[in-house]
């Protein structure tokens, strides 16, 4: 028929019989070609940045994610870093304080590109607010407490002069008890609700003055990495400039904080990546090796994936930009998939060998017999991969988009660079040159190798029809645990699961610990809000502490909001008279007499100068507004809010009931308050998880049905291979209940990804039996099986490398994925086959003679 092709068959077969030829005869030229291309793509690489943030996992268009930026650029001087000085049993509380004010004038001599303020204390806020804590009582209060003061110095001064007349001995008692008990008024002039040891003597210091914090706060973000690296290396030189010993010899230090903590985080993330690779290529290349014994034909393997994964990452550079703490891992899962190509290539072509074809002959077998299968597994794996690519969630929308370009540029590199490499090793030393030796003795044994399908193929001849019904009973099972899964919610709340494993830096958590205790850092625990206008604070606080109030005991959603305006007291034109009047009357009693002295050292730090006056929010020195002054030097915008309990700030459930309460605040002048941080990014990845779910799950088996049906052109063999996919699947679910391992926003991408890989398997056993003929089910395990289950290792390898990793997050992942292919591999290479095998009982059962090549 005119414009069509009649024998599309043939004309692949053609092409690549033209490729075999040049792969062949000009190896340089694909070599060559690909040098290029993968140095290319490894500058891209490089390129690429590790995101640690949870807000890289949503799409930057969020609301949340918008609001965070614009909060997070207009407080960056916020992030902090402790000196924590700490002394032994025998250190004078003196000694630390005196090595904290040394420290704090070096820090800031560092010059405002690293350092907006060093304190050793609150001094500076004490000295402004104690004179003025009065101001902070109500006006009732203080009209009490000044009668109250009259009433006793009354009493004092008829104590004093002995004008008790008239008076029996119980009320002169009762009078005595009701005398001038200052220590006790210096405590009702405090701000209501202060601790007045929290801060001894105004450092930053614990009640057993044993550990003292020197502060330091840096416009360096907690996500700029190279500088906050430095600052922290100028740190360590200035402490060790300092010689603390000369203050006390048991002083140590420890660093923690904000960036601190980013920094140690970044860095363990990075050595986590660094060291997992290297543990999943170890495994990946010793199965290899175990396989084929033969050195050069794992390191031709291994070069050639290590092309396709260059490739993947330089890709990932022009096309996402950047990796985030879900994608970060994927270099050792693509490795462990794409290496599945080479697998499936180099297991024809030496079996070819075996049989006697000379080079170019078996490579265009292998050619020609494996790219459709190799590009059927890679077609679903890349679109298992790309099912991800459809949901919302950016962790799952990058996950998916870099892995499906990874599985087809490692196919590509596949058939593009190793037979090159084959035509290169086989002219400087042919394949079949004896060079004895330990693995050239066990080939001899194996028959070219370690058979892996043998123990598989001897079960399934003995027990073909157990084994198929077994499969289906446990596949019933399965579907049971899959809907009792779903049913009781399989995802985890507890945020502990999703973090790094600290315990090999407890340490590092106790001083950070006892940094945020001991100075009480405000928003170390609670998240910023961030107004358009100073007067909507007011309107803020009044609208969520009524969301509070109103919530149950147990559902209280925060405990209190912190805002600069907490500091600039109501009615001070008010106050002031009555509070100098009370000035006035205790001055005069300790000029009288009227206490003791150790009692008026600590009342006078609580006494108001008598020039004072009003002031407010632009009034408060920068030592109390701090905290709560945005980058450009505005004042009173910012609003903490603090969570119930730090106990529960781990809980998910607790975190949405947070969010919630100041996502959005729409205020009496109609204006509306965008609430962001921790709880609310949180709170929207885990909505996007849930909504997503299903969504992909569906995509993927979608999409891996249609690659199926359209490779095996449907009918029989189609439905063979979506029945062994399905199969595997129910057992994996069924091993995540029996496990009780929960969904996260890291181990989810599990259960799509092993649609596309886990069907892997089953695709080639089909496309060998369907290739030989019915009665071939133990032929196809015999020979192609021992391929497929090296497939399954280096992807189950790959996946176990990542139980290494110190972020439990990425170890579920690892735990999921594992039971993924564990399952759909013994599906393909035991039901599957038992199956055939059992549905052919009437067929003779072919032999394993060799397949004649292709004439040129």
């Amino acid at each position: 028929m005119t414009g069509s092709d009649p024998n599309p068959t043939a004309r692949i077969d053609g092409f690549a019989a033209r490729l075999s030829s040049l792969q062949v005869k000009r190896p340089a030229i694909p070599l060559v070609s690909a040098g290029i291309i993968t140095a290319l793509m490894l500058v891209a690489a490089f390129q690429l940045r590790l995101n640690t943030g949870f807000e890289s996992l949503l799409p930057e268009s969020k609301p949340s994610v918008l609001e965070l930026k614009r909060v997070s650029a207009l407080t960056s001087g916020v992030s902090t870093v402790f000196i924590v000085l700490e002394g032994g049993p025998t250190t004078p509380t003196t000694a630390l304080r005196q090595a904290g004010d040394a420290l704090v004038p070096e820090v800031e001599k560092l010059g405002p590109e690293w350092v907006g303020h060093a304190e050793a204390g609150v001094h500076e806020a004490v000295r402004f607010l104690a004179p003025r804590a009065g101001l902070f009582l109500s006006l009732e209060q203080l009209t009490d407490l000044q009668k109250d003061i009259d009433s006793r110095y009354a009493k004092a001064v008829v104590d004093a002069t002995g004008m008790g007349l008239g008076l029996d001995e119980e009320d002169q008692k009762d009078q005595k008890d009701q005398g001038l008990d200052l220590v006790a008024m210096r405590e009702k002039l405090r701000i209501e609700g202060a601790d007045p040891d929290r801060y001894p003597d105004g450092y930053y210091q614990s009640k057993d003055g044993k550990t003292l914090i020197v502060l330091i706060r840096t416009p360096i973000k907690t996500g700029d990495f190279v500088k906050g690296a430095q600052l922290l290396k100028k740190l360590e030189d200035i402490v060790a400039a300092a010689k603390l010993e000369r203050f006390d010899p048991h002083i140590t230090v420890g660093y923690a904080g904000d960036l601190e903590t980013s920094q140690k985080e970044f860095e363990s993330i990075n050595r986590d990546l660094t060291e997992v690779g290297i543990f999943g290529a170890i495994l990946i290349g010793g199965v290899v090796l175990a396989y084929y014994l033969r050195v050069r034909t794992v390191a031709i393997m291994l070069v050639t994936i290590g092309v396709g994964v260059a490739w993947t990452f330089g890709a990932t550079w022009f096309t996402v930009g950047k990796l985030n703490i879900a994608t970060g891992f994927l270099f050792t899962i693509i490795a462990g998939n794409g290496i599945n190509f080479g697998i499936i290539y180099m297991a024809r072509y030496l079996e070819a060998r075996r049989n006697g074809l000379d080079l170019l002959a078996s490579i265009t077998l292998a050619h020609r017999e494996t790219w459709t299968p190799t590009l059927t597994a890679g077609a679903a794996a890349a679109a298992s991969y790309g099912s991800l690519g459809a949901t919302d969630f950016r962790g799952f929308h990058d996950f998916g988009l870099i892995g499906g370009i990874g599985m087809l540029l490692c196919w590509v590199a596949t058939y593009w660079v190793l037979p090159s490499l084959l035509t290169v090793a086989e002219r400087l030393v042919p394949l079949d040159k004896d060079f004895g030796g330990p693995l050239s003795r066990l080939r001899k044994v194996t028959q070219g190798g370690v058979g892996f399908g043998r123990p598989f193929e001897y079960l399934v001849s003995r027990w073909s029809k157990p084994i198929a019904i077994g499969g289906a009973l446990l596949t019933v099972a399965g579907v049971y645990g899959t809907v009792h899964w779903i049913r009781t919610d399989p995802m985890d709340y507890d945020l502990r699961n999703m973090r790094t494993d600290m315990s090999a830096r407890a340490n590092e958590m106790r001083i950070d610990q006892l940094g945020n205790e001991i100075t009480g850092h405000v928003g170390a625990n609670g998240m910023a809000i961030l107004v358009d206008r100073v007067e909507q604070v007011p309107m803020l606080i009044k609208a969520l502490d009524a969301r509070r109030d109103a919530a149950p005991a147990d559902q209280k959603p925060f405990k209190r909001l912190h805002a600069l305006q907490d500091f600039v007291p109501d009615d001070q034109a008010d106050k002031i008279p009555v509070l100098m009047k009370i000035r006035a009357k205790l001055i005069k009693a300790h000029a009288r007499g009227g206490m003791a002295e150790k009692d008026w050292e600590q009342i006078e730090k609580v006494l108001p100068p008598d020039d004072l006056k009003p002031f407010g929010l632009a009034d408060l020195p920068e030592g109390v507004a701090r905290a709560f002054t945005e980058t450009d030097g505005t004042r009173g915008r910012i609003v903490y809010i603090s969570p119930t309990d730090l106990k529960l700030i781990d809980d998910a459930h607790y975190l949405f009931r947070w969010a919630d309460s100041y996502r959005e605040t729409v205020l009496p002048d109609g204006s509306k308050v965008l609430g962001s941080g921790r709880a609310v990014i949180y709170a929207d990845m885990w909505t996007a998880v849930v909504e997503d779910v299903p969504k992909a799950v569906v995509l993927s088996f979608l999409a891996v049905v249609l690659v199926v049906l359209v490779a095996f052109r449907g009918g029989r063999s189609s439905i063979a291979v979506l029945a062994s996919l399905l199969v595997g699947v129910s057992w994996m679910v069924a091993l995540l209940v029996l496990f009780n391992v929960k969904l996260n926003f890291t181990n989810f991408v599990a259960l799509p990804i092993t649609f596309g890989i886990g069907v892997d398997y089953a695709v080639n056993v089909v496309q060998r039996y369907v290739r030989e003929g019915r009665g071939s089910a133990l032929l196809s395990i015999r020979e192609t099986g021992g391929a497929v289950i090296l497939c399954s290792l280096t992807t189950t390898l790959g996946y176990l490398a990542l139980v290494r990793s110190m972020n439990f997050a990425v170890r579920s992942l690892g735990v999921a994925a594992f039971f993924g292919e564990v399952c759909c591999l013994l599906a393909s290479v035991l039901v599957l086959p038992a199956v055939l095998m059992w549905a052919d009982q009437n067929v003779k059962p072919k032999s394993d003679a060799p397949t004649e090549p292709a004439k040129a």
